[in-house]
């Protein structure tokens, strides 16, 4: 681990999106949207009532804010997956979502998609852009982009949107994907500098229920920035990741058969969210 963080430290993100530091947040798993390679041709209106619907029972359930993904059935992998068609798609659900739950709502896309990401989140009103799979797609298949070219695509340098904050996912020993190794602080840190983050996703199997708290301190100590976990949180160990992250995402608990984008079970998000708040009774909002 570094002497000193990587870079300068920034203002806690978390803190000043959702009026606290130590967060829950829910994910909602898009169905194929139009002009996607997943499309099956399903009504947008449909699309969106389910998104909302998955909302509402979040937001019922006590979490703090949301992401909105694009996954569908396909994950987006080129730039041109997120079209014009399917960006503003995403645009009107997102804004669906974020009206309906009153939340704090983010957008995933893919690392790639930089002006998308920007252009659905400022029509959509969303706060945040989850920069998902970044380490996967480029840092282990394609190299790390360097000089003018990562300057040009510099996530909100493009169109100056520093309203807009940056959660970028930090891989490690990511088995299921590309990255078999474990990745040593600085390259994580390559990770959230790059996109000029605010916080820092840690995500892959060494996070979550198999990481130590050692690691999850690590990563933030080298990044300077708040972490949460991204994958592999329960209700069994929410309660010790959060008295070591500064947040968590509770999708993957709620999967189904290992399938994301099933309905919203609000039994199990209650018992998740029962221990959760049982590791946070000191963070609550401000009033």
């Amino acid at each position: 681990m570094p002497a000193k963080p990587v870079f300068r430290p920034k203002p806690h993100a978390l803190e000043a999106l959702f009026r606290r530091r130590k967060v829950v947040i829910g994910v909602i798993h898009s169905l194929p949207l139009p002009g996607s390679p997943g499309y099956d041709g399903q009504p947008m209106a449909e699309i969106t009532a389910f998104a909302v619907a998955e909302a509402l029972r979040y937001r019922d359930g006590g979490v703090d804010g949301l992401i909105v993904e694009n996954h569908g059935d396909i994950p987006f992998s080129k730039p041109e997956h997120l079209g014009p068609e399917t960006a503003a798609c995403m645009a009107v659900m997102t804004e669906a979502v974020r009206r309906a739950a009153g939340l704090t709502v983010g957008v995933n896309v893919l690392a790639n998609g930089a002006v998308q990401a920007i252009a659905v989140a400022k029509a959509a009103g969303a706060s945040f852009i989850r920069v998902n799979q970044w380490a996967n797609a480029y840092v282990a298949n394609e190299g790390f982009v360097e000089g003018p070219a990562a300057l040009a695509t510099r996530y909100r340098a493009q169109l100056h949107a520093r309203d807009v904050k940056v959660f970028a996912d930090v891989h490690v020993k990511h088995g299921a994907h590309a990255i078999t190794a474990d990745r040593s602080i600085p390259e994580l840190a390559r990770d959230v500098e790059f996109f000029d983050a605010d916080v820092a996703i840690a995500t892959g199997q060494r996070t979550g229920d198999a990481a130590t708290m050692e690691e999850i301190r690590t990563i933030g100590d080298g990044t300077a920035l708040p972490v949460v976990i991204g994958s592999g949180v329960t209700p069994d160990n929410v309660g010790d990741i959060l008295e070591a992250a500064d947040g968590v995402i509770v999708a993957s608990s709620l999967k189904h058969d290992g399938v994301w984008w099933n309905p919203v079970d609000p039994e199990r998000l209650r018992a998740f969210m029962r221990e959760a708040d049982r590791a946070r009774p000191a963070c609550k909002p401000d009033a």
